[in-house]
């Protein structure tokens, strides 16, 4: 059981720092202009997310599992799963600079280069790790004052925090609820966290990316500032950030609402 929850801290982990460095990657397309080639790179980090939240739903149901068999109660396992989650957004928001730096250039490595393999062997290389760690940065109270957060949406981000919590509690509100009914629709229940995952992501595509996408593109066709951007990012985040802690409050009320369906 502990190696289990071991796993499911680093495929949480993982999951929110890359889909926390998500958002930076509007800032790279604006600045530098190239949209197609820095969605292409990302798709390559976006591959070990993927994997990552591909291990994470069986990996859970094995914490379910363990805990029925051992008599033990799951949910202070679940409620530390969700603050991982937490830390690895925040851990992606200080990296985003760091990230940023590191972005831009494998861009244009691709811009050459015409090989994702190419750029990704050549970030190994030993010059190009010593290179990483020389341009580690922070953020800092330069980077965000002044930015036209008034100029961005304030229903986009409650929408993002929304969204979030639902997104990071999602499978283990599925699980959990498959312990509050009878045996008999255990199953059913626990499939059901594909369903909250996609409301989840109907929202996001409905309601918050498109308004997103369209400050990115007015700010890459030159109608509005890059900083509108930063403002959106920083906000989007910082979204990101309280929709993880949201998902401590909405864990139980999700489980018991879909056990209340199969009731």
């Amino acid at each position: 059981m502990q190696s289990t929850i071991y796993q499911l801290f680093v495929s949480t982990f993982i999951i929110h720092i890359i889909d926390t460095f998500a958002y930076s990657v509007r800032l790279n397309s604006v600045k530098s202009g190239q949209f197609a080639l820095s969605n292409t790179l990302f798709n390559l980090f976006y591959l070990i997310s993927l994997t990552a939240h591909t291990l994470q739903a069986p990996l859970i149901g094995c914490l379910i599992d363990s805990s029925l068999n051992q008599g033990i109660d799951p949910l202070p396992s679940l409620h530390t799963i969700i603050w991982v989650a937490t830390a690895g957004t925040f851990l992606g928001i200080v990296l985003t600079p760091t990230f940023l730096n590191f972005f831009f250039r494998a861009v244009k490595n691709l811009e050459r280069s015409g090989s994702v393999a190419s750029v990704f062997m050549d970030a190994l290389k030993f010059h190009s790790l010593c290179g990483f760690i020389e341009n580690v940065s922070f953020p800092s109270k330069k980077m965000v004052n002044n930015l036209p957060f008034q100029r961005i949406p304030k229903e986009l981000i409650a929408l993002n925090s929304l969204v979030t919590g639902i997104y990071t509690i999602g499978v283990m509100s599925a699980y959990y609820a498959a312990l509050l009914v009878n045996v008999q629709h255990r199953l059913a229940v626990s499939a059901s966290a594909g369903i909250i995952n996609s409301a989840a992501n109907i929202i996001f595509m409905l309601f918050v990316d498109p308004k997103s996408s369209i400050i990115t593109d007015q700010a890459l066709k030159g109608n509005r500032p890059y900083e509108d951007v930063k403002a959106l990012v920083v906000m989007l985040m910082s979204a990101k950030l309280i929709g993880t802690v949201m998902g401590q409050l909405l864990l139980i009320p999700t489980a018991q609402l879909i056990a209340n369906i199969y009731k």
